[in-house]
């Protein structure tokens, strides 16, 4: 087999080790702290900003803005969270693993964390960048690939730096041998 044909294979394999992940307690409480917090009651929603650091289970996210949007439904005194918005700076970090991103997206109900835009995701000495992230938190399985969102827009997406030439790169460690 050929250099170039063993590539991808390859890639897979060096690639597992950052998917590995035990599964994440995505039923655990959210802690937070910021700055500041505006409640919207009537919209369902908290906007925290400033110095964000939300925190659940061993998994901890943090941001310099986060939305927080609930249901309306309260159970035990306590709203019903469904999704967190992140954006400027932020950082997921889990034992042994640490993506870092523009934007993020935390969408409680399908347990699964969507990052944007500059994307970095390390664990060891294994490092990839690229240009969106997504993790599932049932599986531990993460895709990244080098698209994103185009800039421009007034949402939360807006000016989202994609990955260079919209490529996934990185570095493997290997281990040393005697």
């Amino acid at each position: 087999m050929s250099r170039l044909a063993a590539a991808p294979a390859l890639l897979l394999l060096l690639a597992a080790p950052l998917a590995a992940q035990t599964r994440h307690d995505t039923s655990a409480p959210i802690d937070f702290g910021a700055d500041h917090i505006e409640l919207q009651d009537r919209a369902n929603r908290a906007v925290l900003s400033g110095n964000v650091k939300v925190r659940q289970g061993e998994m901890t996210l943090t941001a310099q803005r986060m939305t927080v949007a609930y249901t309306g439904q309260v159970i035990n005194g306590n709203p019903q969270v469904s999704r967190l918005d992140a954006a400027g700076g932020v950082t997921v970090t889990r034992p042994d693993q640490t993506a870092r991103s523009q934007f993020a997206v935390y969408d409680l109900n399908r347990r699964v964390i969507t990052m944007l835009g500059s994307v970095r995701l390390t664990q060891g000495g294994n490092t990839i960048n690229g240009g969106r992230l997504t993790i599932n938190l049932d599986t531990g399985r993460a895709i990244i690939d080098g698209s994103s969102v185009a800039g421009g827009g007034s949402g939360s997406a807006g000016n989202v730096t994609q990955a260079p030439n919209g490529r996934v790169t990185g570095t493997f460690s290997v281990p040393k041998r005697n």
